[in-house]
């Protein structure tokens, strides 16, 4: 019997329940505000904004993070202490929900529609926000980081109800152990991990959802923060997405952690390194000139 392609069983472990510890869905935030970006077919998708205390109203650099869970499960209050801190560093910080498999039964294809909304809404709702449109970035972990990639990289899978003169790219990426390879990409050994994901499971074909298949110049920079033990989403992948990244001359910037395994920058995770991996995220924005240097 032949077995299942590794990738296959990636793509099945980033469908697995988060930990225990998860958060909650769905969120309850007593200081943010839910603004809904889309109504996909009746179900309200929500974006959830956290405004800084203080400083200007206007022109403000703003963040919005995609939760993982394999395009499955999770919840956006996984980013929640990311949003508190970006919020308090003078950015509007959202954390964003979208349609996963377990609720809305869809495939990973209408996650990326969603998440393309999602960025679309914001920019075109910039100057109610408080935003400048022109530094709007984009951060997730684990299958929220393959969809926050998806947004400057993967061309089409739009939403038809969607303005496509307003642009999903963000200006900046923050990506957590992503799922960055999700079709044969040459040169690539993934050390038994396989080389395809079926278009059963995505919903069209891997290379069509496979953001290290559309690098090109000209993209967002980026940072990539990544366990060199994960054994969900191999190590391996990042590296190879960083060096298309900077051949094309962009800037990307890779962060391995080792010892750390999937999962590793979240906060609260024992052993894990969330303040190490949001302190080096700071320091990102700041290089970018969108935060100030404490």
């Amino acid at each position: 019997m032949n077995p299942l392609p590794r990738l296959l069983l990636l793509a099945l472990a980033l469908a697995a329940p988060l930990p225990a510890a998860a958060p909650a869905y769905p969120p309850r935030f007593t200081d943010a505000r839910a603004e809904v970006y889309k109504d996909a077919g009746g179900v309200a998708l929500n974006l959830h904004v956290f405004d800084p205390a203080t400083g200007p109203r206007t022109g403000r650099p703003a963040i919005v993070f995609f939760f993982g869970g394999g395009w499955t499960s999770g919840s956006p209050a996984q980013f929640e202490p990311h949003c508190r801190h970006f919020a308090a560093r003078g950015m509007v910080a959202i954390t964003a929900d979208y349609r996963v498999a377990s609720r809305h039964q869809v495939k990973p294809v209408t996650c990326v529609a969603d998440a393309k909304s999602a960025v679309r809404w914001v920019r075109a709702n910039a100057t109610r926000l408080g935003i400048d449109p022109r530094r709007i970035a984009v951060g997730g972990g684990s299958a929220g980081g393959h969809l926050a990639a998806a947004t400057a990289t993967l061309p089409g899978l739009d939403d038809p109800a969607d303005d496509l003169r307003v642009s999903p790219t963000p200006d900046a990426l923050l990506l957590f152990n992503p799922a960055l390879v999700l079709a044969e990409l040459p040169g690539l050994d993934l050390s038994g991990f396989g080389t395809r994901v079926p278009e059963e499971r995505l919903g069209a074909a891997p290379r069509s959802l496979s953001p290290a298949h559309h690098v090109r110049a000209g993209l967002p920079p980026t940072i990539v923060f990544h366990g060199e033990a994960d054994t969900t989403v191999p190590y391996a992948t990042a590296a190879a997405f960083t060096r298309l990244m900077q051949a094309a001359g962009n800037r990307c910037e890779l962060r391995g952690y080792p010892g750390q395994p999937h999962g590793f920058f979240n906060h609260g995770r024992a052993e894990g390194k969330y303040a190490e991996t949001l302190a080096a995220a700071d320091e990102f924005l700041v290089s970018l000139g969108w935060i100030p240097r404490r």
